[in-house]
This record gives C-alpha cells, structure tokens and sequence, in this order.
C-alpha cells in the first residue's frame, strides 16, 4: 500500500513539473513579435559629400522586420535594394544618369554582384530617461563584408503599428569603397570624396 502512494506522488509530481515547462515554453516563444515593416510607408534617403558640395537621394528598403517585446524593441533585420539607388538634386538627366550609373559601378556598390545589403541589429539599449530612444548595433553587410555599426534610434508603437527614424554615419572604406579617397589615393584636390555617407532611416509597420 505504501508503494503505491508513493507511486502516486510521484506521478504528480512528474506532472506539476511537466505541465510547468511546458506553459513557461509557451510563455517565451510568444514574449517576442515579429512585425514586417511597410516598405511602402518606409524611406531610406543617402548624402554622400566632397569638398566641394554634397549629391543625395534614395534606395528601396526590400524587405525588413522589427522584434518587439511587450512595445520595445529588441531587435530587427532589414535588406536594402541596391539597385534602387535614385538621385534627387541633380537637375541634368545626363548626369544625374552618370552620377548613379556610377555608383552602381565596382567604383562604388557594384550592384550587379552584390544586389542587396543588409542589416541585423544585434544589440538593444533603452534609454532609462527617454523610454522611446535607443542605441542600437547592427551588422551591415555590403559588397558581401559585415562591420558593426551603433547608432542612436528613436522608436515607438502606434496602435498596432510602429515608427521609427535613425541617423546613421557609415565609413564606405569599411567595405572596401575607396573610389576618391583621399585616405588611399594621393592629389585628388578638390575632387576628394568623403568616406562618410550618412543614411537617413524611417521605418513603420
């Protein structure tokens, strides 16, 4: 008889524990979402400067995701289209068509073999203060080469969507786009490009 009671506790108690796990499980996998971006409603606008005045414009963001646990973001992946690449101050349809025919060049992004960039975020950190900002640090891999990157995000949810902006600066010798730098190549004058770019990012959901 006391073989058996005890049998029985321990079956319960096999039980208790198993049924625990497995809601504490199903806790975790639905702690985060994961919530596509609307490319539509998202643009990504680019400033490249020389010495002696500045081009910009804008790429298509692909496709992208943002990670988000109980309205914070924790994280998130986006891929550009390299191939999108539009200019919007030059007036001149002949140059403006040059200006991006050469970035698209080995020059610069070498589209052709390299049709996408990406971005992983793979840190989060929420101002205490200021509960919809962030610094954020992501890979990004052009040309096939990923370097990390941080940069400051200002992000919230709206409804059953978000928004989100970043500045960010990236160095384009990081990944071996040297073209007019004077880092790598000496007497290019005034005709000198800087290795910063700078990208202007608004995302929504």
């Amino acid at each position: 008889m006391k073989q058996h009671f005890l049998s029985a506790v321990c079956a319960l108690v096999v039980i208790f524990f198993s049924v625990g796990k497995t809601k504490g499980s199903e806790k975790s996998s639905t702690d985060v979402k994961t919530i596509p971006i609307n490319v539509q409603k998202s643009t990504l606008s680019w400033t490249g400067k020389k010495l002696l005045g500045q081009h910009k414009g804008k790429i298509k963001l692909q496709s992208g995701s943002v990670f988000l646990k109980e309205g914070i973001l924790t994280g998130g992946t986006f891929t550009i289209d390299m191939k999108s690449i539009t200019n919007e101050d030059i007036k001149d349809p002949d140059y403006k068509k040059k200006l991006i025919g050469h970035l698209s060049s080995t020059d610069f992004f070498n589209v052709d073999a390299f049709p996408t960039a990406t971005a992983k975020i793979t840190k989060v950190v929420r101002m205490t203060n200021k509960p919809n900002e962030y610094t954020v640090t992501a890979d990004f891999t052009i040309k096939g080469i990923t370097k990390s990157v941080a940069f400051p995000v200002t992000f919230k949810t709206t409804g059953n969507g978000f928004e989100g902006r970043a500045n960010i600066t990236l160095d384009r010798t990081l990944w071996d786009i040297r073209y007019g730098s004077s880092n790598f190549f000496e007497g290019l004058g005034d005709k000198a490009i800087k290795n910063e770019f700078e990208l202007n990012v608004k995302i929504a959901g």
